[in-house]
């Protein structure tokens, strides 16, 4: 069946959220495969990475400033003006991730195991971090497909490592809607990161493929995050999610200096107000999971 597609802002009814989970928790349990919580791991995912480790790809080349990266990448030391774009690019892309790293190890030591998991939303949160986990490993083999193999996932300041600590603990209705902001932006940015990739990897073809590649393997989890998160909130949640996108996207983006270089921050707030399932491939929305409420059936 061909579906358009409604705002991701589209409320849903009570009954129609409570059917949404247990239909995601369903999907994502066969798209990820078993959770391997030791490893935080998940079997599907681990067979993928593997897949892609087993048939390396690597640039023909070094990128031109491989010591400005590795001076920059994990604190801006450098005026990012004097830098190329392939090297703002690539520390822009590690300091997104890093906050992703440090936020879901924060939650991970908050969120039940699926043992000890109250209801569904307890499971599809422990199964939520296994993936996102599972996406550092996939930005990590980024790197090393641009020969970057010293890269090292670095704690943030103890301020912000604070706030990711103290973030899971909050009740929903502080939490909810910011949570589902946070995804927002993702799969945003994954958007625009790959609109960039022709332009900046030209000298670098095979590289460039390999790195499409692995950001379309996140891509497809994060669309199934972003829908998964919004069934989390109602009405006045997703009223407040929307006030609070610009505020949000500004906040985490001025951490990231960099990223004004390569990257449009207003138009990724515009994508994000505008978000609906049209502004990706419908490939990708068919391999990944949306709420129901943002479906409706095309006329034949």
């Amino acid at each position: 069946m061909t579906f358009n597609y409604h705002s991701i802002f589209k409320v849903g009814t009570a009954a129609e959220r409570e059917q949404n989970f247990e239909t995601y928790y369903a999907f994502t349990r066969k798209h990820s495969g078993d959770i391997l919580e030791q490893e935080q791991d998940l079997t599907r995912k681990r067979d993928t990475l593997s897949a892609y480790q087993n048939n390396p790809v690597r640039a023909r080349k070094p990128i031109a400033e491989v010591d400005a990266f590795y001076r920059n990448y994990v604190d801006m030391i450098d005026n990012p003006a004097t830098l190329e774009r392939k090297t703002l690019f690539l520390t822009s892309i590690y300091k997104f991730a890093r906050h992703e790293w440090v936020g879901i190890s924060g939650a991970w030591d908050a969120t039940p195991t699926i043992a000890r998991s109250k209801d569904i939303m307890d499971r599809i949160s422990r199964y939520h971090l296994a993936e996102e986990f599972c996406h550092i490993r996939l930005f990590h083999e980024m790197f090393r497909t641009m020969n970057l193999d010293k890269v090292q996932w670095r704690p943030l300041g103890p301020f912000m490592g604070r706030v990711y600590r103290i973030f899971p603990y909050l009740p929903g209705f502080l939490m909810d809607a910011p949570a589902f902001v946070t995804e927002l932006m993702g799969i945003v940015f994954y958007r625009h990161m790959d609109a960039q990739l022709d332009e900046i990897f030209a000298d670098e073809p095979e590289a460039r493929d390999r790195l499409r590649a692995l950001l379309h393997e996140i891509m497809v989890d994060e669309l199934a995050h972003v829908g998964q998160r919004r069934n989390f909130i109602g009405p006045i949640g997703t009223r407040f999610a929307r006030l609070i996108v610009g505020p949000l996207f500004r906040a985490f983006f001025h951490d990231i200096p960099e990223s004004r270089f390569v990257f449009d921050v207003e138009q990724m707030i515009k994508d994000a107000h505008a978000f609906d399932y049209t502004l990706v491939s419908s490939d990708m929305v068919e391999q990944s999971w949306v709420p129901t409420y943002c479906k409706v059936a095309a006329a034949a």
